[in-house]
């Protein structure tokens, strides 16, 4: 009795005979349940074992080369980079499924969807082709029935099986069916075959016509059968010695049984004695190579023995010639048509002088696969688009036949859009700020691996993988580390970037935009924004924020009428301080979006109420080390996020331990980044305070919410008594309205500690009125100052250019701790 995998569970013959009858209900259980995203079948594929499984490969009957081919193979088609690169080039992202805009001008959204039961029929002689359809089944979302060979000794399920386990979620093994039965048994093939929504078919015509009687109309019959390739080549490239032993070793490697193997060389010449002695030629370089990896069958010998004799009669007529060794068979022939070899060693040499190409081939297009072609370089632009028009799928140079690169093409298309299908939704002026529906939809994180916190300290550690482009960290809570990013990785957190400002309410079909971020000293503020309003197709103006350059950017936001500001809460504040009469004038400012500082209540209510700003919101929660990690709804105030679930996974854990806090309570934010490949960020603790917030959010989105509190820097100690910065900041607003920048900084001396508190002057009472009011309003420093007696509390106001502010970024620094011992 066979054994099955079922869903997770190991089954007998009989619980299948009952479960066919479920299929139905189980698909409409699957399809309508949470979706797969791709990067939970990473992360599995990225843990499997495969070296576990080759005792299955062992009993299948493969020999030692033909089972480290097979499991090399498959480690490198499900390796992250292979499986993350056919993802984007199939399917364009890593989470084709969401339905997502691909134009921020309009609410219409695009996806890749499952199609429903997927079901794979495979052939004996393909051990690894069950296993990757599948992977490719579950890519793409589907619930994935696999019908195994008679022949396959159980690898197909077992690794199946291993890579499910390999998952917390579940999600891959309810979509994961491994069927072991012949499939003659007529009952069971109507069941699977006649609940797919489509089916994929690994054999011959046979099997590919059997499987089309079964299934119902309508179902989509994706057809992976078999191909034929060849050589071709030219005058000046068959006589060169490299190309025919590459030719060689083409032939020789996996002896002929992959479809890129070639059956036939043709030579570009109308003459028979060119073809004769190439043949000849040939031979002696076949005569070269070492013994054959695997034995034909006594079906295949019989099969070798016939072709060669009935061309060693054909000789007489003068048609052919051929050649033999003990393990391999060259065969001349003078006529032209394509027609297969034996295999294992046995090759036809033939004439097919180029113009001829399209009438010798195009009859056999749907068979054509692979040429290996050897030309001058202005003859290998010409053939390659002779031999794409009759049907050729892949082109490339002798001795790269069997190769290829991760994300290529099979047989002419994309695997992953064959298992899939394309959808849109076009709607109205209600989703204008809204970059994905799912956000509308579904509320979940993806988990976390089982590792421990890394601390923001620690952050260098984590660069342990090749990257392209490098920023550094603004130097606020440390100094300047480097953050690592792929090419791939910018790409798509700048997407995420446009999604964030569409969500704060930036519109880029009417908002004429400046952006005053800081750029240079490999900052990346300024370039972010950039990047993020380039994919968004808006108007941009980048003249960056320069302290120097004030008058400048005054005059040219009124001279290119610009209504939005990308900017730093502590520049704009300058700006209008400095130029606040020629801004009321022009009149034209609606939208401030900031980030990267706090901007206080009173700040904003200011430029609302004297120069008419309608919208000042956070254009982003991003970070040098971790990228654009939430975003601000038009519902939100404050510091409140959604988070980005697509890229990160946040915990919020206590404050003096690893474990999450209960309900709303504050903790430190750390992040799992899940598609980050230039830097390794696993639960990352960030150097951020916050709480997750509870309830719906008014926009509807439902997305996680969660409240910044500030820095794990803002919390410090000063004389026994820990202390925050932001408290210091909230209190001053509350109690005297202040709206400018604030400053602490930390010295001592032989007496012992001194607070100073630095204010903006011009904008701050007087530092006496300060004092009292902190000293008052503030327990903690209550207590040190007047009862231990432990810290000295002083009040400065100065100009806001006298604040202290890192070099790359400009961005002010909160705490400044100036003594030699520093407890934080």
């Amino acid at each position: 009795m066979n054994r099955h995998f079922w869903q997770g569970e190991w089954i007998d013959d009989e619980s299948v005979a009952v479960r066919l009858d479920t299929l139905e209900d189980r698909t409409q259980q699957v399809i309508t349940g949470p979706r797969l995203n791709p990067l939970v079948v990473l992360a599995a594929a990225e843990k499997l074992v495969l070296e576990d499984h080759r005792a299955a490969l062992v009993a299948w009957g493969l020999d030692p080369v033909e089972i480290d081919e097979t499991l090399d193979a498959l480690r490198h088609a499900l390796s992250r980079t292979s499986l993350e690169r056919k993802l984007k080039r199939e399917l364009g992202n890593l989470d084709p499924a969401r339905m997502v805009r691909f134009d921020f001008r309009t609410p219409t959204y695009e996806a890749w969807v499952p199609l429903g039961l997927l079901a794979h029929v495979t052939a004996g002689n393909a051990p690894a082709a069950g296993v990757l359809s599948a992977v490719e089944g579950l890519l793409s979302g589907n619930l994935n029935v696999v019908k195994v060979a008679s022949d396959d000794s159980g690898f197909t399920a077992e690794v199946l099986a291993s890579l499910a386990a390999l998952d917390q979620t579940g999600q891959i093994a309810a979509r994961l069916v491994v069927l072991h039965f012949s499939s003659s048994r007529t009952d069971w093939m109507t069941g699977v075959l006649g609940a797919a929504d489509a089916v994929a078919v690994w054999g011959g015509e046979e099997a590919i016509n059997g499987v089309t009687e079964l299934v119902r109309p309508g179902t989509r019959v994706i057809d992976w059968g078999p191909k034929l390739s060849f050589a071709y080549l030219t005058r000046d490239s068959w006589s060169d010695v490299d190309t025919l032993h590459a030719l060689a070793a083409d032939v020789c490697q996996l002896e002929q049984q992959a479809c890129s193997s070639p059956q036939v060389i043709y030579l570009d010449t109308e003459d028979p004695a060119e073809v004769f002695a190439f043949a000849s030629r040939f031979a002696g370089v076949l005569e070269l190579t070492g013994p054959p990896t695997r034995e034909p069958s006594q079906a295949e010998w019989a099969e070798i023995t016939n072709t060669v004799v009935v061309a060693q009669l054909e000789e007489h007529l003068g048609l052919t010639k051929v050649h033999t060794g003990e393990s391999w068979r060259v065969l001349a022939d003078v006529r032209s048509g394509l027609r297969t070899s034996p295999l294992y060693r046995s090759v036809w040499v033939k004439p097919l002088p180029r113009k001829q190409i399209t009438s010798v081939l195009r009859p056999m297009r749907r068979y054509l696969q692979t040429v290996g072609l050897a030309a001058d370089r202005p003859d290998t632009a010409l053939l390659a688009r002779s031999f794409v028009s009759v049907g050729v799928q892949r082109i490339t140079t002798p001795g790269s036949m069997l190769g290829g690169y991760s994300g290529e093409p099979h047989d002419g298309v994309y695997a992953l859009q064959r298992y899939s299908n394309r959808v849109s939704v076009q709607l109205d002026d209600r989703f204008v700020s809204d970059a994905s529906l799912d956000d509308l939809a579904e509320s979940r994180q993806l988990p976390v691996p089982q590792v421990p916190v890394t601390l923001k300290a620690d952050f260098e550690t984590l660069q342990d993988r090749p990257a392209d482009v490098y920023f550094r960290s603004g130097g606020s809570s440390g100094a300047p580390k480097l953050s690592a990013y792929t090419w791939a990785d910018w790409d798509e957190q700048m997407w995420v970037g446009a999604e964030a400002l569409l969500a704060t309410g930036l519109d880029p079909r009417h908002d004429r935009i400046m952006n005053l971020f800081f750029n240079g000293h490999m900052y990346a503020s300024f370039v972010s924004f950039f990047s993020a309003l380039e994919r968004m197709n808006a108007v941009q103006f980048p003249m960056g924020g320069e302290w120097g350059q004030l008058d400048a950017i005054a005059q040219a936001i009124v001279d290119n009428r610009v209504d939005t500001l990308l900017t730093a809460p502590s520049f704009v504040q300058r700006l209008f301080a400095e130029h606040g009469d020629q801004l009321k004038a022009y009149g034209g400012i609606r939208k401030i979006f900031y980030a990267g500082e706090h901007f206080g209540a009173q700040a904003i209510a200011r430029l609302r109420d004297e120069f008419g700003v309608e919208t000042i919101r956070s254009a982003a929660y991003a970070t040098v080390d971790a990228g654009p990690v939430g975003y601000q709804c038009q519902e939100s105030s404050g510091k409140v996020h959604h988070l980005f679930t697509g890229l990160h996974t946040l915990e919020i854990l206590d404050p003096e331990t690893d474990r999450s806090v209960s309900g709303s309570e504050p903790g430190r934010l750390v992040f799992t980044t899940h598609t980050r490949r230039g830097q390794r960020l696993e639960r990352y603790e960030i150097g951020d305070l916050g709480r997750w917030v509870p309830g719906d959010c008014p926009c509807g989105r439902r997305t996680p919410r969660f409240e910044l509190l500030g820095r794990t820097g803002d919390v410090f100690r000063a004389a026994a008594q820990t202390l925050n910065y932001r408290r210091f900041l909230t209190i001053m607003e509350d109690e005297h309205s202040y709206a400018g920048a604030l400053q602490i900084e930390l010295n001592e001396s032989a007496s012992g500690e001194e607070l100073v508190v630095r204010l903006e002057s011009g904008r701050a009472p007087e530092p006496a009125a300060s004092r009292l009011t902190l000293v008052s309003k503030y327990a903690e420093v209550a207590e040190a100052v007047e009862q231990d007696k432990l810290l000295t509390v002083r009040v400065e106001n100065v100009p806001l250019a006298d604040f202290l502010r890192t070099r790359s970024s400009g961005k002010l620094i909160g705490v400044v701790d100036q003594r030699s011992s520093r407890s934080v």
